[in-house]
């Protein structure tokens, strides 16, 4: 006799179950046809094919359009603590051998990419940063992190607190609270550390910086722009902490000018170019994107290397067309402001913009602009940011080095 299951189970369509075995963890809510009267938020629930096939079993989200993301798709697991903390395990042994000597500032959970839906959890020195998007997650936390604490300092890592920037809108979608602040009673007395990220400077506010205190994916796409900046003038626009402003520096520039909309984001990236020595290297400029571009092209400026790295324009396909027109405008007033043979780094951090409409964009922004687009190298997310391959929303950043002919 079949022994029977310990999670009440769900029933999706068949174009749901090919995207599964696909290996995609998501589990929407219109695919479903079949489900209990009551399922707890948050709880365990199997999923299976219309012929009542197991396809895996993953955390229930009552008020998410996502409603179920899947952890695992073997039958024998049980999912007690011990599989978080192997899932744990497994993220930490990963960025330990592919990020060496940057694994004191990097990734160290990067949700359905990790095996841990809906999780972020980003290393700054001592200080771990994490925020939570999956009720089913929020519920098993405590034994994530206390699995994280334990494995890092098995490793000889001091970690020395847990911040919690859990502010995001789809926490919301998720029915979870909107918050930030430690997690626990142990916790160092300032939310302020300093990152050594390929022999550059920066200061990290995990209170109140971006997402949770500094972007992290670009760390070796900011590294590869140096060889071309040498003995050239850089215009680093959406220069947020000024990081690829300092990169150019580092590498040689001629003369770096760094612009960026905010002004709270240029008083960081100023403070990041003095604990480098750089404060005299860098010409710091506010100013909207949209506007500055074609005032220099209409000025006539200058420039032969231009750095795009704009926040995304698009997060949900029904803005992409929108968007797309956005790349195609900053890419085309970029080309028009440099020689023939000029350099442009570019780049887009949304998933709705895969990585071939990017290049399509490149092209026509090249015909607009009236000049040919060789490609350097295309990049993606530094490799504490997995992609997975069935799951297309893990490969969302883009970066291109191109020259313009």
């Amino acid at each position: 006799m079949k022994k029977p299951r310990p999670f009440p189970a769900v029933t999706v369509t068949r174009k749901q179950e090919n995207r599964i075995k696909e290996g995609h963890p998501w589990v929407y809510a219109e695919e479903i046809t079949a489900q209990p009267d009551a399922v707890e938020n948050g709880s365990l629930v199997d999923v299976t094919g219309a012929k009542g096939n197991y396809l895996g079993t993953g955390f229930w989200s009552q008020h998410s359009q996502i409603r179920i993301r899947i952890l695992d798709n073997n039958a024998n697991e049980t999912f007690s603590d011990a599989f978080f903390a192997r899932r744990v395990h497994y993220a930490l042994s990963y960025r330990r051998d592919v990020m060496r000597d940057q694994f004191s500032a990097c990734r160290l959970i990067h949700g359905e990419a990790d095996g841990l839906p809906g999780l972020t959890v980003d290393r700054y020195n001592d200080i771990l940063v994490s925020e939570v998007l999956s009720y089913g997650t929020e519920q098993k936390k405590n034994v994530i992190y206390d699995a994280l604490l334990t494995e890092l300092r098995a490793m000889g890592e001091e970690i020395h607190g847990i911040y919690e920037r859990n502010e995001g809108e789809l926490r919301k979608k998720e029915g979870l609270p909107q918050y930030k602040g430690w997690y626990g009673e142990s916790h160092p007395d300032s939310c302020i550390t300093v990152i050594n990220e390929n022999g550059i400077l920066y200061k990290v506010d995990v209170e109140n910086g971006q997402k949770t205190g500094f972007f992290l994916d670009q760390k070796y796409n900011r590294v590869a722009i140096r060889p071309l900046a040498k003995g050239r003038k850089v215009l680093d626009c959406c220069t947020h902490t000024g990081s690829f402003a300092m990169n150019a520096v580092a590498g040689g520039a001629s003369h770096v000018t760094a612009v960026d909309i905010s002004e709270s984001a240029l008083a960081m990236a100023k403070e990041n170019a003095a604990l480098n020595h750089m404060e005299d290297d860098v010409e710091f400029v506010q100013a909207d994107l949209m506007e500055l571009l074609p005032k220099l092209v209409s000025e006539h400026a200058y420039y032969d290397f231009i750095i795009l790295d704009p926040p995304a324009f698009t997060k949900s396909r029904r803005t992409f067309e929108h968007a797309r027109t956005g790349y195609e405008k900053i890419n085309t007033l970029a080309m028009r402001l440099l020689p023939r043979g000029g350099y442009l780094a570019t780049a887009s951090c949304s998933h709705f913009m895969p990585t071939q409409e990017f290049r399509e964009m490149l092209k026509d922004a090249g015909r607009a602009a009236g000049v040919s687009v060789r490609v350097i190298e295309e990049r993606h997310a530094a490799f504490d940011h997995p992609v997975i391959l069935s799951i297309p929303e893990t490969d969302y950043l883009k970066f291109f080095l191109v020259q313009v002919l």
